[in-house]
């Protein structure tokens, strides 16, 4: 088994934002360029199955797949309103789930995603102990 180094995860780390009360999301399109997609519209497909499996698995996809818009500089000083996605860790780990199979940087998403969600279960676990029960 090939051990996973902390740098490998870095660009993942990266773009991660957090909202002020803590809650981890990702913008699609920073996920985009390092999964290595070079078009959104390759990319969107991406996403169109994630949400797909999203539904299929009894969630809102509005809740993991926030559709935002952005703008963007253009050529000469011009701009550009885009659509862009605010994401959960879960919309990233289906996105990374439907992904092209042969780019290394999915497989480490895969990886990722899978534990730091987790991580966050075995977070939220240990929170919820209420240091009277005997364990």
């Amino acid at each position: 088994m090939t051990k996973l180094d902390a740098t490998e995860y870095e660009s993942f780390e990266t773009i991660k934002q957090t909202t002020d009360s803590g809650v981890e999301f990702w913008f699609a399109r920073d996920l985009q360029s390092v999964l290595r997609y070079t078009q959104w519209r390759n990319f969107h497909k991406v996403i169109d199955r994630a949400m797909l499996a999203c539904k299929n698995s009894g969630f809102a996809v509005r809740d993991h797949f926030a559709n935002i818009s952005k703008t963007i500089q253009m050529p000469k000083t011009a701009e550009k309103q885009v659509i862009d996605y605010k994401l959960t860790r879960y919309a990233c780990y289906l996105i990374v789930q439907n992904g092209d199979p042969r780019k290394e940087i999915i497989a480490l998403g895969q990886t990722y995603f899978a534990i730091q969600t987790r991580r966050q279960e075995l977070a939220d676990t240990f929170n919820q102990l209420d240091e009277n029960i005997a364990t």
